[in-house]
């Protein structure tokens, strides 16, 4: 018994010095093995996998969040009637109550918390609608209306950020790509509807048709 523990634990001081003594081999040289395994892996067979080249026609940022850099796409650009101020030349309490500004977007119903928690100006600076302003006044870029989000969905930004929150504009292979909250999400009315699965749809629905037959 006793020589079976000593075999068990030098099996594990040999591992041990495999994966974290240095080694050298052909003349190079690296701290452990997993650093030679993460070296040689980056050029695999003189090939590296990446979606550079499917990005090359998107619109796209860069940005960092705390450890994490990686591109969102430009957001600006896809609003219709931005810049906002071309139609929001003044304060907006003075443009609703006049007769000679038309209706545009003004009947939007927003759907995102209680009204006695959030309205249009929790979100939209009424003097600058060019920009976004955060809950305690500062005014945030509309491309970067995450930095919205993330005062409330905490947890949702700290996974967005890490890459397990969202979807990819192309793919996992670098550089990283990501969706914005407001590509997925209608920041008005950002729930999602609830939906039978499709294969509910389409196979269950014949399953129980072709049994009242």
């Amino acid at each position: 018994m006793m020589n079976y523990r000593i075999t068990y634990i030098s099996g594990y001081l040999l591992l041990f010095m495999l994966l974290f003594v240095s080694c050298k081999h052909n003349g190079e040289e690296y701290h452990s093995l997993t650093d030679k395994i993460k070296h040689k892996s980056q050029n695999y067979h003189k090939t590296q996998i990446s979606s550079e080249k499917y990005l090359e026609d998107k619109e796209l940022i860069k940005i960092t969040e705390g450890e994490h850099t990686f591109l969102i796409p430009e957001r600006k650009g896809k609003i219709k009637s931005y810049a906002c101020i071309e139609c929001h030349s003044k304060p907006l309490d003075q443009m609703q109550n006049s007769a000679e500004y038309k209706k545009a977007h003004w009947d939007i119903k927003l759907v995102h918390a209680t009204k006695d928690m959030m309205d249009c100006m929790t979100c939209h600076n009424g003097n600058n609608m060019n920009k976004l302003t955060s809950l305690t006044g500062k005014e945030i870029d509309f491309n970067r209306s995450y930095k919205l989000c993330s005062q409330c969905h905490t947890s949702q930004f700290d996974d967005w950020k890490g890459g397990a929150h969202g979807k990819k504009i192309v793919g996992w292979a670098p550089p990283r790509a990501s969706m914005t909250c407001v590509n997925c999400h209608n920041p008005h009315n950002p729930s999602f509807k609830k939906r039978w699965p499709a294969r509910f749809n389409t196979q269950v629905v014949k399953e129980r048709k072709d049994e009242l037959e």
